[in-house]
């Protein structure tokens, strides 16, 4: 009976924390494994850019005309709509 109070703070600690946690880290690794040349990005650092090479671990990704930065994969925090940058 001692023990019970610590298990159910395990539990909710589970469903409220660590699970959502792995959640999204798996969408995470699915959208990066998913870029493409062209996807237009924002990187963790607020950067926005079109994609021009994909590499293994990391990406070129123009920001402005012949202004390419290399970036890690891992970095980009979302992908936005095509011809997002435009508007911009």
């Amino acid at each position: 009976m001692g023990m019970l109070p610590l298990v159910l703070m395990f539990i909710v600690l589970w469903f409220l924390m660590i699970r959502p946690q792995m959640k999204r880290a798996k969408e995470h690794k699915a959208l990066v494994s998913a870029l493409a040349k062209g996807d237009e990005v924002v990187t963790q650092g607020g950067i926005a850019g079109r994609v021009t090479q994909v590499g293994e671990s990391f990406l070129r990704i123009e920001v402005a005309d012949n202004v390419n930065i290399l970036v890690q994969s891992q970095a980009v925090a979302t992908v936005l709509p095509k011809g997002t940058l435009k508007t911009l």
